[in-house]
């Protein structure tokens, strides 16, 4: 299990004034528990409330870039790169 990989995209001093309800932040956290959930179920394939567990966390992922994809383009593109997400397909 991957616990010390978290990527430190935000700066230390928005973790001290605790911006835990940032889009940027939830989607930060969101992303490291779906990689920790995907190298867990790498191991345990047949998991199954960990799969709905990870598919739970992805939607609630999707739809925050959606809302900050319409608000705020400029800090939607900056957020993709730096955490190194795919852009989701438009239907």
């Amino acid at each position: 299990m991957i616990k010390n990989s978290f990527i430190s995209v935000i700066p230390q001093e928005d973790k001290k004034r605790k911006r835990g309800g940032s889009v940027e932040f939830q989607v930060f956290n969101f992303t490291n528990k779906i990689r920790i959930l995907t190298s867990h179920l790498e191991l345990h394939r047949k998991d199954y409330s960990s799969q709905r567990g990870l598919r739970k966390i992805l939607g609630k992922r999707q739809r925050l870039l959606a809302y900050l994809s319409k608000k705020n383009r400029v800090r939607y593109k900056e957020l993709i790169g730096q955490l190194d997400i795919r852009e989701p397909k438009t239907r």
